[in-house]
């Protein structure tokens, strides 16, 4: 593991974005931990955000990409704050993409806001959980409709390894169906690894009661790597 995956995993939780306890998913499973990526509030936070997808897309990507499509909503200010990263910090001046639910019948018009695509733009889609893939799904056809350009890949925070309805995962099925690469910042295994009897701020965050629900939740629904 990186030294910016064990950082993105402590920042999740002075975040809040990483939680544990007893919680149920939208699909009915009940889980010992959950993922709130709407828990973002402050521009420092953003600002951190950035940093570490930056670094991922670096380290999966290369910069093998000129472009990045950030899906309404919560994908808008990961593609902002990433390309903001990429500039300053790295010297890449990367397009950013992104879109509205609704067109707009004046003014722009259209349902894309900020560089339009011609064809020849290397996109990376930048989103924060993949659970059902709906929105990736949504976001290739839209893209195909809006210029055809060349999506190279996928980007998320967290791959939470559990499967959907069949034997895959959501983010393995969307490398099956459209033969894209789909890359995460951490998984739920990693974050297993590093927080185990680990402290954070002086606190043990998961003990070894904890780690073995996780790991029989994972046992339940989770799928092979």
């Amino acid at each position: 593991m990186e030294a910016f995956q064990k950082e993105f995993i402590e920042f999740l939780i002075s975040a809040e974005v990483l939680t544990f306890g007893d919680f149920v998913t939208k699909s009915g499973r009940k889980t010992p931990y959950f993922i709130n990526t709407g828990k973002y509030r402050t521009g420092l936070q953003l600002a951190q955000l950035g940093k570490f997808y930056a670094s991922a897309l670096l380290q999966y990507f290369g910069t093998d990409f000129d472009n990045l499509y950030g899906p309404a909503y919560k994908g808008i200010p990961l593609a902002v704050t990433t390309s903001i990263t990429l500039a300053v910090e790295h010297k890449l001046d990367i397009s950013v993409t992104y879109n509205r639910k609704e067109i707009k019948d004046h003014g722009e018009r259209g349902s894309l806001i900020g560089h339009q695509y011609g064809g020849s733009e290397r996109v990376v889609i930048i989103e924060d959980v993949i659970t059902a893939g709906t929105s990736v799904t949504e976001s290739l056809a839209l893209l195909q409709a809006q210029g055809a350009p060349q999506v190279t890949g996928v980007l998320v925070s967290v791959d939470r390894m559990e499967r959907g309805q069949e034997k895959l995962s959501a983010i393995q099925e969307m490398k099956k169906k459209f033969n894209l690469p789909v890359y995460s910042i951490v998984t739920v295994r990693d974050i297993i690894t590093h927080l185990h009897n680990h402290p954070v701020d002086g606190k043990i965050i998961i003990d070894d009661t904890l780690k073995n629900r996780m790991e029989e939740y994972l046992a339940l629904y989770g799928v092979d790597m």
